[in-house]
């Protein structure tokens, strides 16, 4: 029996070359490489807007076992650059399954290769830091991708916001009494869910929304999002957050955490190799509790930077001591670096949109 013949491959910067078997769209894609640990919420995580100029690596070595439901979307869908795996299931098995992983990434035009060894790949990355990488589904040439792994820009040098905002305001009625503009960085589905399960009615801006209109619009609250890339590309939000920071109630989640630390006078950095996965500790500071957390992240606010700006780091990550929270001394201000909204991954920390919603009642 012939052996299958290689018709993908991957590309590193450090001069990394790997061969393997492609699926989904024929083509050629860059981004940085970055890893999973999730064992599932594949889902989740390909539509996260989050990924946008990433390629996204799972450590997991079997993907695809439960196929593709469109209630687990986090957005319009696929955001990834493209998609790597140890092995991929091609006949899936779930009740809710409508497709597999093989024709979700033909709909989107997204390349992924299997046949990878993902677990050396993610010692690497652990190791030496995320790379800049090549993704090639089809009559790939080797030296072109070695030479534009190295050559195209980095992740801190693209403005990837813009990419996966709204255009214009959305409403989003709850049938409640307090009114939220969310400021979109490139929200997920599950912090809109989670904001509509208490009754928040919304008013979805993109991230470039002038402050002077979010007053216009006399909020109760203002909801910071997630999002793709470095923070200290998104000076349209840090602005706006310094102008209205302490005038109404206001949470962020992710690099609305970020852009926070950065509008009050704090920094940030880039972690070596981020963290992206469901088992992550945080403890917070306040209850003396420890909870597992769901993130995604290649930056962190600097603690030390935070002095003097009012803010004060209420958690902590366990595993390399990041901050995971802050809150503002004397503003109506709370922040967290996790995704309280899962999707995917363990409800611990739901109660961080009981504590905004609470934020809003007391100060309105």
């Amino acid at each position: 029996m012939r052996e299958k013949k290689f018709n993908a491959a991957l590309a590193l910067e450090d001069g990394t070359f790997v061969e393997g078997f492609g699926f989904g769209s024929e083509g050629y894609v860059e981004g940085e490489l970055v890893f999973n640990t999730s064992m599932t919420g594949y889902v989740e995580a390909l539509t996260d807007p989050s990924y946008a100029g990433q390629i996204l690596m799972m450590t997991y070595p079997l993907i695809g076992n439960y196929g593709v439901s469109e209630e687990d979307f986090e957005s319009d869908g696929i955001k990834v650059e493209g998609f790597v795996v140890r092995e991929l299931c091609r006949e899936p098995s779930n009740w809710r399954c409508k497709k597999g992983l093989d024709e979700f990434l033909k709909e989107y035009s997204k390349p992924g290769i299997e046949g990878v060894d993902t677990r050396a790949f993610t010692k690497k990355t652990r190791v030496y830091g995320a790379m800049k990488a090549v993704l090639w589904y089809g009559d790939y040439d080797r030296e072109k991708m070695l030479k534009r792994a190295v050559e195209q820009p980095s992740i801190m040098e693209i403005d990837l916001v813009d990419k996966v905002c709204v255009r214009e305001p959305k409403r989003i009625e709850a049938d409640g009494k307090y009114e939220v503009v969310l400021v979109d960085c490139g929200i997920k589905n599950s912090i809109i869910r989670q904001l509509l399960k208490r009754r928040i009615n919304l008013t979805v801006v993109p991230f470039n929304y002038p402050a002077s209109k979010i007053r216009e619009l006399s909020p109760d609250g203002i909801f910071i999002s997630n999002g793709p890339g470095d923070p200290l590309r998104v000076k349209s939000t840090i602005e706006t957050i310094r102008e209205l920071a302490g005038e109404f109630p206001m949470a962020g989640i992710c690099l609305g955490n970020q852009l926070v630390a950065l509008a009050l006078g704090g920094k940030t950095f880039k972690l070596k190799f981020g963290h992206r996965g469901s088992n992550q500790p945080v403890k917070d500071f306040e209850t003396g509790r420890v909870f597992i957390s769901s993130q995604n992240h290649g930056f962190a606010v600097d603690d030390k930077s935070l002095e003097g700006t009012g803010l004060e780091v209420t958690q902590l990550n366990l595993n390399d001591m990041t901050v995971e929270g802050m809150r503002h001394r004397d503003y109506p201000l709370i922040t967290v670096q996790y995704h309280p909204e899962a999707g995917p991954g363990p409800h611990d920390t739901y109660f961080f949109f009981d504590n905004f919603y609470r934020l809003i009642k007391e100060y309105r």
